[in-house]
């Protein structure tokens, strides 16, 4: 038997009975929900039957960390969140946060445990790739993360009434410095680059001067870029996520935009995009993209692997004798010369693609800070200028 109480305006108790006890009580299952109306409520009541009768109902007070990790993953995670995001959370849950809190029940979590879990993280032997140390502060903070968003689910489905994360604070992050290329070194880049294949010297070119990010560049098609303007249109990424290569939008509505390309670039980008069209032309069948045409493409038309273009500087790097850094900061590079130009923040946010200029701060303010120095020191020869005129007085 099954049956409805209702306990509020939107609120209803489901009771499915459950056979009998050794004793011979009759064994009922009971749980809250809200709905808009009895006829929801009813709905509710046929599927929360439905899992008592198949014994996959677990009971709140008796249910695991990791019997409700199931719950949230395919009633929530699969459906709301990206295939990327999906991915790296796995890798967070199993290699950290199932081997601690899984057998544990979920209304027994409280925010003490939460903070040693999240402590012992920063310690030596916490890491699984071997390496010495600690997780890093922006490791440690996105697990906070996940861990907030899964007892979320369990506080909106009534599994337990508060969510113990949200007592923990948000652990800091401890800011990288960024390391970027001088003015002299770019241009020792460039020089060098004239020797390399035109694919990695427009790539390694834009990267410097659009600030675009690596899935950025892989995802550009020749229709993003627009000749007469001058621009390119940013409107989608490349991820790896399960051994394949997704292009999907990008996340925020700021990062969807147009970003202006300097025009001595455009006679080696036109001279390019013909090579393009004529290397599709002539492969014939064998292009595998259909009518897509990427700026950046393997032998058979597909976009380069996600970390090739890492891989290929690194070497460049090696092979020129130029100072290593990372591809990704590359970005950082074009920002920093961008702001030594006196480019003014909001600009330069806009072209990162950053959803809020504070970040934009954050991440580039030493740089802003010696920019802003220097602004200021062009006051210095009127300065001198009135203290010789005030002494001669």
């Amino acid at each position: 038997m099954a049956s409805i109480e209702k306990r509020g305006k939107h609120s209803f108790r489901l009771i499915v009975e459950a056979g009998y006890d050794a004793r011979g009580k009759r064994i009922k299952r009971s749980k809250s929900i809200k709905a808009n109306g009895v006829r929801e409520a009813e709905k509710e009541l046929v599927k929360f039957q439905t899992e008592v009768e198949a014994g996959e109902y677990i009971a709140p007070e008796k249910m695991t960390f990791s019997a409700f990790l199931e719950e949230w993953k395919g009633k929530y995670g699969s459906k709301h969140l990206e295939l990327k995001t999906i991915e790296t959370y796995n890798h967070m849950l199993k290699n950290h946060i199932i081997p601690y809190f899984g057998m544990r029940r979920i209304s027994d979590v409280k925010p003490i445990q939460i903070l040693n879990f999240l402590d012992e993280l920063s310690r030596e032997g916490s890491r699984k790739d071997g390496k010495p140390g600690g997780l890093s502060s922006t490791t440690i903070r996105f697990i906070h993360r996940i861990l907030k968003d899964i007892f979320e689910r369990a506080v909106d489905w009534r599994i337990i009434k508060i969510n113990p994360v949200s007592a923990v604070k948000r652990p800091k992050v401890q800011e990288r410095v960024v390391d970027v290329y001088s003015e002299h070194e770019v241009e020792i880049i460039f020089k060098a680059l004239n020797k390399e294949p035109v694919h990695w010297r427009i790539m390694i070119t834009l990267a410097l001067t659009t600030g675009l990010r690596r899935g950025e560049l892989l995802a550009l098609e020749w229709k993003n870029v627009d000749f007469e303007e001058c621009t390119i249109d940013v409107v989608q990424s490349l991820s790896y996520s399960y051994g394949q290569n997704i292009i999907k939008e990008p996340k925020t509505k700021n990062s969807k935009r147009k970003v202006s390309i300097p025009d001595s670039l455009l006679p080696e980008l036109k001279e390019y995009f013909l090579y393009a069209e004529q290397y599709k032309q002539a492969i014939g069948e064998a292009w595998q993209s259909g009518d897509k045409l990427f700026i950046f493409f393997s032998e058979f038309g597909k976009p380069f692997f996600h970390t090739a273009p890492g891989k290929w500087f690194s070497r460049f790097t090696i092979r020129t004798n130029i100072r290593r850094i990372r591809f990704h900061d590359l970005r950082h590079t074009s920002a920093t010369l961008l702001i030594n130009q006196g480019v003014h923040a909001k600009l330069i946010s806009s072209r990162l693609g950053h959803a809020d200029i504070r970040t934009t701060m954050n991440i580039y303010g030493h740089a802003l800070q010696t920019a802003d120095q220097a602004a200021a020191n062009t006051f210095n020869n009127l300065l001198q200028r009135r203290s010789i005129d005030s002494y001669s007085k």
